[in-house]
């Protein structure tokens, strides 16, 4: 069932499974039954509805960036040359296709997108600026910040 806004109903149950799967995505069927306090057959269904309407949208790992050798993070705000369709979809497409780039938004403001990615470090971070970002499609003007320290990250959305 849907609201007028499109989205499913969820009651305490479902909230409950969400939150215990965005800790860990791998439990399995029989936990997380336990955890919710459900017979695993009902927990699977209820999982299952919840993929169904897209309110999981997908399982993945989180791979960390130092093991891999990328530890540094950047966000860089980017301008384009000008917002016409033809030279928004060529962008997009462009972003939408480039490994490196983790997200990219279009934002409101005085800015058009925010990208993030990661490095290896300072020659990495000049490789990216100028081999990918200032060959995007449009973009006229680039300004990055560098993560110093992670405060706080998070894949959990709080339901």
């Amino acid at each position: 069932m849907t609201t007028s806004r499109e989205w499913p109903l969820l009651d305490a149950t479902d909230r409950a499974i969400l939150t215990a799967l965005q800790v860990d995505g791998r439990l399995s069927n029989v936990e997380l039954a336990q955890r919710v306090h459900l017979s695993p057959s009902a927990c699977l269904r209820r999982v299952k509805s919840l993929e169904t309407s897209g309110v999981i949208a997908q399982y993945v790992a989180l791979v960390n960036p130092k093991a891999v050798g990328k530890g540094g993070s950047c966000y860089a705000i980017l301008n384009l040359e000008s917002m016409n369709t033809p030279l928004l979809e060529a962008f997009e497409k462009a972003v939408k296709a480039e490994p490196e780039v983790l997200d990219c938004f279009y934002v409101a403001g005085s800015n058009d997108y925010l990208i993030r990615f990661a490095y290896r470090d300072a020659e990495d971070l000049e490789r990216f600026h100028t081999q990918v970002l200032m060959r995007l499609p449009g973009v006229s003007r680039s300004n990055s910040l560098l993560v110093l320290r992670t405060v706080k990250k998070t894949t959990a959305l709080a339901v």
